[in-house]
């Protein structure tokens, strides 16, 4: 008799401890890791290389002079030019991310902005000249189209460099990148914003941008501000 009792709480109890692996919820899924995403991103985005951002046209407009024999020659010559600026994405490295916890940021610092040498359109350039006799009579003319291109490249470089292109390649460098790694981490979850800046050789920021996830009421406030 004792046996049997023995056998059936034996049996109540295993009966019981099934019952409750069943019935117990299920562990939570794993929250994913925004560090393991952004690096997972950064490999993807190295293999791409140099990306070229943004393009921009410019113009040069330069005069070469040169006096012989009591005379002038003048040569002026308009150089169209377009340069083209781009990013190394494949000098990221691991230390170029920062992830905050705190405030759910991923913050990217890019390599050195890289420009381009101007791309001559030789169809659309166009010449004047004055004083054909010094011209004809001695080498200047080859001297001043060796002024005048040497001075058109610089000019079309110096327009290059300006703030507003260079305020312009930099804000399509970062918004492209922004959007590269804000796209993962976002599909696997994660409500993170993503800064991403360049800096001077010294450290110092030269430019920064921050793409953070639109809220749902700020979506809504936008759509009634367009109607």
């Amino acid at each position: 008799m004792r046996l049997l009792l023995a056998g059936a709480v034996a049996v109540t109890l295993l009966i019981g401890l099934l019952l409750g692996s069943l019935l117990r919820p299920a562990a939570a899924p794993r929250a994913p890791d925004p560090q393991a995403v952004a690096d997972a991103t950064l490999l993807s985005i190295r293999e791409q290389g140099r990306l070229t951002m943004f393009t921009a046209r410019f113009v040069a407009v330069v005069t070469a002079s040169e006096s012989r024999l009591g005379l002038t020659a003048r040569k002026t010559l308009i150089m169209p030019g377009t340069v083209r600026y781009g990013v190394d994405l494949s000098r990221l490295r691991r230390e170029s991310l920062a992830w905050e916890a705190a405030t759910q940021t991923l913050t990217v610092t890019l390599p050195p902005l890289e420009m381009s040498a101007p791309d001559i359109d030789l169809n659309e350039v166009q010449e004047y000249s004055e004083g054909g006799i010094v011209m004809a009579l001695t080498n200047s003319e080859r001297e001043l189209d060796q002024a005048n291109r040497r001075s058109a490249q610089d000019e079309l470089m110096r327009q290059a460099r300006a703030r507003t292109p260079m305020h312009l390649a930099r804000q399509a460098a970062m918004r492209t990148v922004a959007r590269s790694f804000a796209m993962p981490l976002r599909a696997a979850g994660i409500d993170a914003s993503v800064a991403v800046r360049f800096t001077n050789p010294a450290g110092g920021e030269e430019a920064a941008l921050l793409d953070r996830p639109r809220r749902i009421d700020e979506a809504a406030a936008n759509r009634s501000a367009d109607r």
